[in-house]
Parts: structure tokens; C-alpha cells; sequence
């Protein structure tokens, strides 16, 4: 952050806490913020975030919202199922995908053009690699960094995650204290994006509609490899 930004942001806190009628906070108050990020507890956790069979329930969630999901022995199958996924949804064999030496070393398909970075006017298809799924929601978390641009997330049409079985936890509260140990106390990444489905709206007369402000299609890859 730019210390413009930091100043306009310190600004903006100030008058809302001048609208709220609060004071600046008492020591009191800033040991206990201190102490919470310094050890932070979970929320309730609901029944089913703690069921046992994590890949079957993430499975369930994911497809009742509209994704799809398929399974794969492991990463040398990735490229014969992304050119299959994108034959049948009827799109060109064209992909945009995250800047990952796992995706690099594969094998991919000689008449499938495949780029990395960030996505733009005309991309249809991306992929990408989830840091974690949450069975509780069959949600997929997926984190920004240069070399993983958000816009692939919410550009294309087509948004195609992979996401170990390995990886698949039971709560969001799980994925957010694996998120904390992986990156160090402290340390977050710009961006993390809980994606549930394919984009949606219900906006205009109730009428669900899908694609409206993102991937019309989400197909999510499970990998039985790590």
C-alpha cells in the first residue's frame, strides 16, 4: 500500500469511527486484537463440515450448485481431460492457465494452444490449481500471486480448478488454519477467492441465471495424487 492509500485508508477509519462515536481504541482493546491474531479460535463448525467422508460429500455440494466434477488418477491425466472438457462444452482448443511447474512438465495435446498470465478479452477457458476444497459447501479456495492472476478466476466462460483429494478439508475454518501454517503467522496473499459454482444471479424476476457475472461452466478435476 502507497502511503497515499495508507493516509486516505487511516482518513476514512477515522470518520467512521467519529460517526460511530467512538474514541481511539484503549490499550485494553488493542491486547485483545493482538492476542486473537496472534492465536486465532475457530467458529462453529457446522455437522456436516465434520463428516467423514470428505470427497463424496465435496462431490454432492459441488454438483448441487451447478458444477461438474470428474476424477483422475492423477496430473499426467490433466491434459486429455481439459481437451475433453472443452470439445464437449463446444469451445475452441485454446486455454489460459496459471503459471504451475506442475502444469508446465505435462504432456499437453499438440492442437491445444496453451498460454499462462493473466486473462483477457477473448480467453473462453482458464485453469487453475485450488489450494484447498471445502466439502462443507464444495467450494474451491484459490489464491492470487503473480504467477496465479485472480482474472482467470472470473474472465472466461469456462473455468476449469484442479484440486487434489488430498486437499479437500471438511470446514472453512480448516482451510483458513492450513492457509495461516502454510504462508506463516502474519503473512496472507492478496487475493482468496471461495468459488462455489458456477456465477450466478437471481436478480431480475427471481429468474436464476448462470454466467452473469463470471464462468458460465465450472468443472472442478479431483486428482487421487497429491
Amino acid at each position: 500500500m502507497t502511503a497515499s492509500a495508507d493516509a486516505a485508508r487511516v482518513a476514512m477509519l477515522a470518520r467512521i469511527q467519529g460517526a460511530l462515536g467512538r474514541s481511539a481504541p484503549s490499550e485494553e482493546q488493542r491486547r485483545r486484537v493482538l492476542q486473537r491474531c496472534a492465536a486465532p479460535s475457530a467458529n462453529l463448525i457446522p455437522a456436516r463440515g465434520r463428516e467423514n467422508d470428505r470427497i463424496a460429500q465435496f462431490i454432492a455440494e459441488a454438483e448441487r450448485v451447478n458444477a461438474t466434477t470428474e476424477r483422475l488418477a492423477g496430473w499426467s491425466a490433466v491434459p486429455a481431460a481439459v481437451a475433453e472438457t472443452l470439445a464437449a462444452a463446444g469451445l475452441l482448443p485454446r486455454l489460459r492457465m496459471v503459471d504451475d511447474a506442475r502444469l508446465a512438465s505435462l504432456a499437453w495435446p499438440a492442437d491445444l494452444a496453451v498460454a499462462t498470465g493473466k486473462a483477457v478479452d477473448g480467453d473462453r477457458a482458464s485453469l487453475a490449481v485450488a489450494f484447498a476444497g471445502i466439502a462443507e459447501t464444495g467450494t474451491v479456495m484459490l489464491l492470487s500471486s503473480p504467477s496465479r492472476p485472480a482474472t482467470l478466476n472470473f474472465l472466461p466462460e469456462m473455468h476449469i480448478v484442479i484440486l487434489p483429494e488430498a486437499v479437500i478439508v471438511g470446514a472453512y475454518e480448516d482451510a483458513w488454519a492450513n492457509l495461516r501454517e502454510s504462508f506463516g503467522p502474519g503473512v496472507m496473499p492478496r487475493v482468496v477467492n471461495w468459488i462455489t459454482g458456477p456465477s450466478r444471479t437471481a436478480d431480475i424476476e427471481q429468474t436464476l441465471l448462470l454466467g452473469a457475472h463470471g464462468p458460465r461452466l465450472l468443472h472442478i478435476l479431483l486428482l487421487a495424487e497429491a
